[in-house]
This record gives structure tokens, C-alpha cells and sequence, in this order.
């Protein structure tokens, strides 16, 4: 049976990132996507121009009439905002079995604060207990622990540790800020077991949403019934080929987005 995620993130009208992305990446790994909206922006590949934030029981609302009616095979969460949103979204998934995803958009590609500073304390601690998977990047990681980026492997394991404290079942922390030629991941189970999932680092510009990509594709594996580590691999070698196809496009002139459709469009290699 296709399984139904559901998405709750912002809209990119670029078509890149956010919602857009996310039910790109979910059909294209197989799942049903549905799409509860929590801001709208103002945007294009050069960056953010103006957040919009939906009213916290507007959002709550959009949940609930899906709870109602639909199966929920897991959850992606994207952009949120403010604290009042996450405590909204936090309230509305109470009690849902479905894994959560949830991906830490704190800052768009172009550098745009996409999370007030004050709402990080309530993302710490409303969701990520709620998080069967959570996917921060180096940047987020250390917004989430108030500390400084992590420059070394080494590093990573130490903030991916001290992340699973936090309450989430499991830790992806992407590894793509590091420099060199690899973009390694860590994934950090509950039982303390790590897993390093590596890639060759793909120059290009367009790596637009590569963020909301990978964690949808996540939910839409996890979704299907894949195990956390098969779902990594799954999802990394998605927006592995997403990457390295980006330049068949011609979207912009800032930060382009990634191929979602690159396995599925004619003359896709």
C-alpha cells in the first residue's frame, strides 16, 4: 500500500525548497504527500525576501482535519517559524504513532534566519522528544547546542551524542559544512550505534533544498517500512543523483534548486 506522509514546512514559490521540494522528493521515493502550510515566503534562488507565518490554529486546524480523515504513515517537519507554531504543531501531532522526521530549518541557503533565536528552546523542547529522526546539518546542530560548528569527525560523533540526549530515537547529522571532498553523515541510533554514510562532494551551485529533499525522502522511506539505516542509504543516494543532475536544469541565477525527478523525467541518467 503507498504509504501517506505528511509534510509541515513553509512554501518556496521557487519551487526549490519547503513544501514544494518535500512532495517532490516524497512521490519521487514512492509516497503519498500531503501538505499542511506553516508560513509563506517570499523568495527566489537569490534568497529570502519576506517571511508570512500561517495563525498557529489555522496550522493546528490543517492537522486535525487530516487526523481525521487520512492515514498518516509518517511526518516531515520543515519550517516552523516561532514558538507559537511549534507549540501548535507539537499539540496537533500528540498522540499520532506515525515517525516523525524532523528537519531543524533554521537558516535558508542564501543565509535568511528562517527560525526566531527565541524559538530554538521551544524546538529543543517540544519536538525533538517527539522525533523518531531528527536531520540537522552542522550549522542547526550547534544552534540546537549553543555551541560552536563542529569541524571534525570526531566532533560531529561528540554534538550527534550530545543531540540524541535531547530526546529524539535517532540523530542524522549531515556532514556537507565539513570541507574536503567527502560529504559525510552520521546516524546515531538509540542503542548507541554509529553509522557513517559517505559521498562524493558534487560542485555546484544548485543545492537549493537539499535539506527538505533528504528528510522527505526519509519520511516517504520510513514511511514504506524501510529500517533507519536502509532509509539513509535509500535517501543519500537520492539526493546523491538529485545533486549531480542539478545542472540539467536552468532555474535562476542564485542558488538553483536539485533534480528532484532526475531517476523518473525522459533522458534522466
Amino acid at each position: 500500500m503507498t504509504p501517506n506522509i505528511l509534510s509541515i514546512a513553509g512554501s518556496d514559490p521557487s519551487g526549490g525548497a519547503g513544501i514544494q521540494a518535500d512532495i517532490k522528493a516524497i512521490s519521487a521515493n514512492g509516497g503519498y504527500a500531503m501538505a499542511v502550510l506553516t508560513g509563506l515566503t517570499v523568495q527566489n534562488t537569490q534568497g529570502v525576501q519576506r517571511v508570512e507565518l500561517v495563525a498557529p490554529g489555522l496550522i493546528a486546524e490543517q492537522i486535525a482535519a487530516l487526523r481525521e480523515d487520512i492515514r498518516i504513515d509518517a511526518v516531515k517537519i520543515g519550517m516552523l517559524g516561532d514558538a507559537a507554531v511549534i507549540g501548535a504543531v507539537a499539540d496537533a501531532l500528540g498522540g499520532l504513532e506515525a515517525p516523525i522526521v524532523l528537519d531543524p530549518v533554521m537558516v535558508a541557503k542564501g543565509g535568511d534566519r528562517l527560525l526566531a533565536d527565541a524559538a530554538v528552546a521551544a524546538l529543543r523542547e517540544r519536538l525533538l522528544p517527539m522525533a523518531a529522526l531528527i536531520t540537522p546539518n552542522l550549522p542547526e546542530a550547534a544552534d540546537l547546542l549553543d555551541r560552536t560548528e563542529a569541524q571534525s569527525r570526531d566532533a560531529m560523533t561528540e554534538q550527534a551524542r550530545a543531540l540524541l540526549a535531547l530526546g529524539p530515537e535517532a540523530v542524522l547529522l549531515k556532514g556537507g559544512h565539513l570541507g574536503g571532498g567527502q560529504s559525510p553523515d552520521l546516524l546515531l541510533g538509540a542503542n548507541g550505534a554509529e553509522e557513517w554514510f559517505e559521498a562524493a562532494r558534487v560542485e555546484t551551485r544548485n543545492t537549493h533544498g537539499t535539506g527538505c529533499t533528504l528528510s522527505s525522502a526519509l519520511a516517504a522511506l520510513i514511511g514504506a517500512g524501510f529500517d533507519l539505516p536502509e532509509a539513509v542509504r535509500r535517501a543519500k543516494a537520492y539526493i546523491g543523483g538529485a545533486i549531480a543532475a542539478a545542472d540539467q536544469l536552468g532555474v535562476g541565477s542564485g542558488h538553483g534548486p536539485v533534480h528532484h525527478f532526475h531517476a523518473l523525467w525522459r533522458g534522466g541518467d
